[in-house]
């Protein structure tokens, strides 16, 4: 028995040897098992967790490769704007980049002497993400933005537009990003008031649809395809703010007019204001103009929920103290080498500074008389002897002198005074190649002429008419049309003490194609006018043959509301 127990008992021991080693591979494999659950479910807990994600916005960037002059100092420029992007990028690297129309057209010469290459080519360089079309990105016609379309690395997005296919390709209603999971929209929206600022023809057979229309279709469209974000580029933006100080203008009518449960994100354009506002639970936000700032949205996403929180701040893409992008300034320099001895060439001065800014202290001239609109106007006058001359504010987009035109002006180092110019700022006044044409008109055609000018006022706008030959004033308290109470002659000393204007008389008129195409809703002269020279050529000409300039606000045009005087005329010496 003894003999027998003893097998029996080192079989048990190793029984319970072989269980203690079950137990303990059991006890392993549960504790694995535990852990992988305890992974997968932190890994789930991973994929409900919000995500963080940020919006780069610049808008109206006009092929600005080149920094800024503001009153701060430099501001932007591709190298430099990079640089802060990537800074923006480092804190989070869920980040998109967009611009939202106006990105050529209208730019500095460093782009436009090129066609406008060097911008985009700066913005593919920049990791701009996506873009839509502004009126300016028809400046060149449609063969000539299909050629920049074709260099973009980024998609250009635009939701609104008929015929679309029959004119271009490559461009998308909408773009769609996955950013950490989570699916974000992007859809472009085009100006509807385009075609009337651009030469006509200059978009082909292209159409442009109801925009809130287009946009509603298009996110709801995106939320069926996925999307937990929609963001909207549009080439709107506000045109003021009223007595309480409240937004106004398309950009505002936009966002209270589309969906705000497809839409999250408004980022607007068009008009050189800064503005964040929530419009029925919406976020619009417009930047000043060519790089000067851009936004850095903020957006908070439940991957089911969507959107949960949202904000905006603004940046002013300073150049003191920053690194430029290396490989972005070394493209800058090259065209530079190629540019300075053309357009450095110094073509006269002015005693005085010649800035874009109007009297009334709008940075785009459009409210007021303007020193470089009366040069321009006055230029345009003399070089065809005729009566009067008119041109609209939009088509000045630079200070004429350094050391403001230093942003593109080619300018030499000492900046005076006396103000240089050079012909590179003559061109930085005048980037569009309009050409001058002259016409004759009646008086009270005259009239109506000046009526269009002042018929959005008080809002910044570029058919705000800049004047040579006579002075006009205007009641801003009547109704569009009915607006010009008085227009006499300058008399030659420059005042407005001349004769008045005889509606059934006949006056000769300088203004540009543009214009006389109908451009910014003016009369439709064309038929009946010549066309001269180049408006830049005439300037040019008008600066050598007059320097030193030293131009003075004249009180050419005079706003009154109910026969008192509102808006100021002069400002400065």
């Amino acid at each position: 028995m003894t003999k027998v127990a003893q097998p029996l008992r080192d079989l048990a021991a190793r029984g319970d040897d072989t269980d203690r080693k079950k137990r303990t591979l059991g006890v392993v494999a549960v504790t694995i098992a535990l852990l992988a659950a305890g992974s997968a479910a932190s890994a789930r807990l991973d994929d409900r967790a919000p995500v963080e994600i940020q919006l780069l916005t610049v808008s109206d960037w006009h092929g600005q490769i080149v920094p800024l002059q503001v009153e701060t100092g430099l501001v932007g420029g591709a190298a430099f704007l990079k640089t802060h992007f990537d800074a923006a990028r480092a804190q989070n690297p869920n980040t998109l980049t967009f611009m939202a129309g106006d990105s050529v057209g209208a730019t500095p010469p460093i782009s436009s002497f090129f066609e406008d290459e060097p911008a985009i080519r700066a913005m593919n360089m920049m990791g701009v993400n996506a873009d839509t079309f502004g009126n300016h990105n028809f400046d060149g016609g449609i063969e000539h933005l299909q050629s920049l379309i074709n260099i973009a690395e980024f998609p250009f997005v635009v939701a609104n537009l008929k015929g679309l296919e029959e004119n271009l390709t490559g461009v998308r209603k909408r773009a769609m990003f996955t950013v950490d999971g989570i699916r974000v929209a992007v859809i472009g929206i085009m100006n509807e008031e385009a075609p009337t600022l651009v030469t006509p023809g200059a978009l082909g057979t292209i159409q442009i649809a109801n925009s809130i229309a287009a946009a509603n279709k298009a996110a709801r469209q995106a939320r069926d395809a996925g999307a937990k974000v929609v963001v909207i580029l549009t080439h709107k933006g506000i045109r003021g703010f009223d007595v309480n100080n409240n937004a106004f203008g398309e950009l505002i009518d936009f966002a209270n007019g589309v969906d705000p449960t497809l839409i999250d994100v408004i980022a607007g354009d068009h008009t050189d204001f800064e503005y964040s506002g929530r419009h029925n639970g919406i976020l619009a936000v417009e930047n000043k103009s060519k790089g000067a700032q851009f936004a850095k949205i903020q957006l908070t996403v439940d991957r089911q929920a969507g959107v949960t929180a949202k904000s905006v701040s603004f940046v002013v893409p300073v150049v003191a103290g920053i690194v430029p992008d290396p490989t972005i300034q070394a493209y800058i320099d090259g065209l530079n080498e190629q540019l300075v001895p053309i357009l450095g060439t110094v073509v006269g001065s002015s005693t005085v500074a010649v800035p874009r800014s109007d009297s009334c202290g709008q940075s785009a001239g459009r409210t007021c008389e303007s020193r470089v609109g009366d040069v321009v106007t006055d230029a345009m006058r003399t070089a065809y002897e005729t009566d009067f001359a008119i041109t609209n504010s939009g088509g000045l987009r630079a200070a004429l002198t350094c050391p403001l035109a230093g942003s593109g002006g080619f300018c030499p180092a000492d900046p005076g005074p006396p103000f240089p110019i050079t012909r590179g700022s003559v061109l930085g006044v005048l980037p569009f190649g309009n050409e001058s044409t002259t016409t004759s008109v009646t008086g009270a055609e005259l009239k109506s002429f000046l009526e269009n000018g002042v018929s959005r006022m008080p809002a910044v706008d570029g058919r705000f008419p800049q004047v040579s030959g006579l002075c006009f004033t205007y009641d801003i308290s009547q109704a569009p049309g009915s607006r010009v109470t008085s227009i006499v002659r300058q008399a030659q000393d420059g005042s407005c003490t001349g004769p008045a204007i005889d509606p059934s008389a006949t006056y000769t008129l300088a203004i540009n194609d543009f214009m006389a195409a109908g451009g910014d809703g003016y009369p439709n002269v064309f038929a009946r006018s010549t066309t001269r020279n180049v408006v830049a050529s005439d300037v040019e000409d008008y600066v050598v043959a007059n320097s030193p300039l030293g131009p003075s606000i004249q009180g050419r045009i005079a706003c009154t509301s109910s026969g008192v005087v509102v808006c100021p005329t002069v400002i400065g010496p």
